[in-house]
């Protein structure tokens, strides 16, 4: 996974940086498509915002978030693309028995 950090108005540290990278790796536990990850971080007035972009193979998920703290608008970030990481993998993954349809069945 390739992931993409950047800042408006705000100076990525080191620390923020590796906050990000450790969240965004929960994801990457959770859905391994995942080919690029874009998050944007900035500050208006006293609202820390956080967004990102997950390019995964055949979706595109975006979420952002907003706090008080940057820490916890991360934290909301990761929640949001979490459960939108499960319910795409949800969909995509086949719910078929091995057997397939009951007419293609071989019963004795």
């Amino acid at each position: 996974m390739q992931l993409t950090i950047s800042g408006h108005q705000i100076e990525i540290t080191p620390p923020l940086r590796e906050y990000v990278s450790e969240k965004m790796d929960r994801i990457n536990r959770h859905f391994d498509n995942v080919t690029t990850t874009k998050v944007v971080l900035h500050v208006e007035k006293e609202r820390h915002h956080a967004e990102a972009t997950i390019n995964t193979k055949g979706a595109t998920l975006h979420a952002n978030a907003q706090a008080p703290d940057m820490y916890a608008a991360i934290d909301s970030l990761t929640d949001k693309l979490d459960r939108q990481v499960r319910k795409h993998k949800e969909k995509t993954t086949n719910h078929h028995r091995n057997g397939g349809a009951l007419k293609d069945q071989q019963f004795q």
